[in-house]
């Protein structure tokens, strides 16, 4: 299982409050976990291993959504901010696009998050 997570700035401490909740059952599975530059940091000092990529707006974003595009994630968590402006936009939409076209699930709440991490970590 791969899992790509993203987290616009006010919502990273909710990424990782988030996936401490999954703490036990993300440690010593099978799930890789992926992220944008940033937010891998803050995940990885929370205790996770994950593979860091770009940050976002420097195309992170996008290198999630190529993965998409080639079948190399199972799962997109991306807790966006929608209070607040973002100069990447345009690469936000264009991830959501790519999933929408290649059927990657894609959560952008904590709730379908949630909905979604309890369906897989039950099926591990």
């Amino acid at each position: 299982m791969r899992i790509a997570l993203i987290a616009h700035d006010g919502k990273k401490a909710d990424m990782v409050h988030f996936l401490s909740g999954f703490k036990d059952r993300l440690l010593g599975s099978d799930i890789q976990l992926f992220a944008t530059g940033t937010t891998g940091s803050h995940i990885e000092r929370a205790g996770f291993n994950v593979e860091k990529l770009m940050s976002g707006p420097y195309g992170g974003d996008a290198q999630i959504a190529a993965m998409a595009a080639q079948k190399e994630l199972d799962l997109v968590v991306f807790f966006r901010d929608p209070l607040d402006k973002h100069p990447h936009e345009p690469d936000v939409q264009m991830l959501m696009r790519i999933c929408d076209v290649h059927n990657i699930p894609l959560a952008t709440n904590l709730a379908s998050a949630e909905l979604m991490f309890k369906q897989l970590t039950t099926a591990q």
